[in-house]
């Protein structure tokens, strides 16, 4: 498959936002997305409490301490939604959901011909520490992790 375009900031939206296509069936980019032993193999080590539209859980990369999240909303193998207190610029992670300085990452999916159209869109942005650090590190660590989930995917793993 051609390479994918990297993230976008609307800076005025106070949003990341980034599509890809997967050669891979929406079933398969969809686990990649929902399913905590399949997040961990590409994104950060998941753990979540269920399945459902409010199950809590957290992210957790080897250098940073476990990142609280919550499954917002949930349509299967459409959309699934989170909610995370990932404030990359203030440089702390608290223990609980920060819902004032938490942002939404929302991963839509929609068949194609050759596999799977996958967009990501995070917002909230504006709520953060320092919302133009964020917008950048965070249109940059998509970049990093979509390019990891696509490697992982298409090479039948």
């Amino acid at each position: 498959m051609a390479a994918n375009p990297s993230s976008t900031v609307d800076d005025a939206a106070f949003s990341v936002r980034r599509t890809i296509r997967i050669a891979a069936p929406v079933a398969k980019v969809w686990a990649a997305v929902t399913e905590p032993e399949h997040i961990s193999r590409w994104f950060g080590r998941a753990e979540f409490e269920g399945s459902y539209a409010g199950a809590r859980g957290t992210l957790t990369w080897p250098d940073r301490a476990p990142i609280p999240v919550r499954l917002e909303a949930i349509e299967a193998q459409r959309m699934v939604s989170y909610r995370w207190s990932n404030d990359d610029a203030s440089g702390v992670v608290p223990d609980e959901l920060d819902e004032s300085r938490s942002t939404v990452f929302t991963f839509t999916l929609v068949e194609v011909s050759d596999g799977t159209e996958l967009t990501v869109v995070e917002t909230g942005f504006e709520a953060t520490s320092d919302p133009a650090a964020n917008l950048a590190d965070h249109r940059d660590g998509w970049n990093g992790e979509l390019d990891k989930l696509v490697a992982l995917l298409e090479s039948g793993s």
